[in-house]
């Protein structure tokens, strides 16, 4: 029973979010979130092929902006302030797999949670990584392409593999 909920969300997630990012059908994806347990803002534009799972543990603000393609998965928790923008393809993730003991197998190991913050006013590059834990302050920038494994302070911008502060904002 619970694979056939899982499958029909999945289904059901593709199909909606597969739709352009007009305001009415952006409206009928905050409202889906929102009916997974998800708390979504005023004016949050959801570009084609945006995937949120399970929906659950997110809180998004307002005028935030999903590109074409991101991925986020809200096991964790995902905080997500006002005026965020994040770049096509990023993935924030606030789940992870366990690392098991040595001599264990890796596929039973289990999964770790941990939430991700995102602060007003954070611009996310395209191609970014976003790792369970982290916290990204308000005003920072990430350069696309960046893996952020560390918190990343208040107008920061920070670039790489994995991120580091390459300048303050002025």
């Amino acid at each position: 029973m619970k694979s056939l909920l899982v499958i029909s969300y999945e289904t059901l997630m593709e199909l909606l979010f597969l739709l352009p990012r007009f305001s009415f059908f952006n409206s009928i994806k905050s409202y889906f979130l929102m009916m997974m347990g998800a708390k979504i803002g005023k004016g949050v534009i959801f570009y084609p092929g945006v995937w949120i799972a399970p929906g659950r543990n997110l809180n998004v603000g307002n005028n935030v902006d999903f590109s074409k393609g991101v991925l986020v998965t809200t096991g964790g928790g995902v905080d997500i302030g006002d005026r965020v923008l994040i770049g096509y393809r990023t993935q924030i993730l606030s789940a992870n797999h366990a690392i098991p003991k040595k001599g264990e197998r890796i596929p039973v190991s289990g999964d770790v949670y941990s939430p991700v913050v995102i602060e007003n006013d954070v611009w996310i590059g395209a191609n970014c990584v976003i790792t369970p834990g982290v916290k990204i302050g308000e005003g920072a920038v990430v350069a696309a392409g960046s893996v952020v494994t560390k918190d990343v302070v208040p107008y920061a911008i920070v670039g790489g593999v994995p991120a580091k502060i390459i300048k303050m904002r002025d």
